[in-house]
């Protein structure tokens, strides 16, 4: 039994990690996460060391557009040296396959309410979701979560306090307008 608590507002793929993301109308998710999200990385071209948003910020200014060429050529032109990209050994992601926010926990945070010793920085999630006022998904840690034909299992709060992080327990498409819905505890 689960409860409908709401409905997929946005899905995002991040095909560069550390970039900005593109809006999709659906995605399939498998246990490593949205197909095509964070399937590329960016390498400093001399060093091949990799090259995040975390040391260099105004990557995430960037949208990988798919050509790989021009992509090269607008990344090395922002960061000010010579990178390229290079696709990934395996999933990248750092905390877990799907990164789920709401349009309330954004705009709170661009309004500049955020729970003490939290961050209002861009949350970088995946599914942005449509909830009833007064609906928290941080409540959910702990809770399965079914959008569509996938099933999740919240499995944290990010550092930044802005959603949640889940594991994927059923793989499948989400699309926009998609239904969610949350087992109670």
């Amino acid at each position: 039994m689960t409860d409908v608590v709401g409905s997929i507002a946005q899905v995002t793929v991040y095909p560069v990690k550390s970039l900005g993301g593109r809006t999709v109308a659906e995605a399939e998710v498998s246990p490593a996460g949205l197909a095509g999200d964070r399937a590329w990385r960016v390498v400093d071209a001399t060093t091949g060391e990799p090259v995040t948003v975390k040391t260099t910020p105004a990557m995430a200014g960037v949208v990988a557009t798919g050509d790989d060429e021009a992509d090269t050529i607008t990344l090395t032109e922002v960061l000010g040296r010579p990178v390229r990209l290079e696709r990934a050994a395996g999933p990248q992601v750092d905390a877990a396959a799907v990164h789920l926010v709401s349009r309330a926990a954004v705009a709170h945070a661009a309004a500049g309410e955020v729970p003490e010793g939290c961050s209002a920085d861009d949350p970088r999630a995946n599914l942005l979701l449509d909830l009833p006022p007064g609906a928290d998904e941080r409540g959910w840690v702990g809770r399965t979560v079914r959008i569509g034909a996938v099933e999740l299992q919240v499995t944290r709060t990010p550092k930044h306090c802005l959603g949640v992080y889940a594991d994927v327990r059923r793989p499948g498409t989400v699309r926009v307008g998609d239904r969610v819905e949350v087992a109670p505890h």
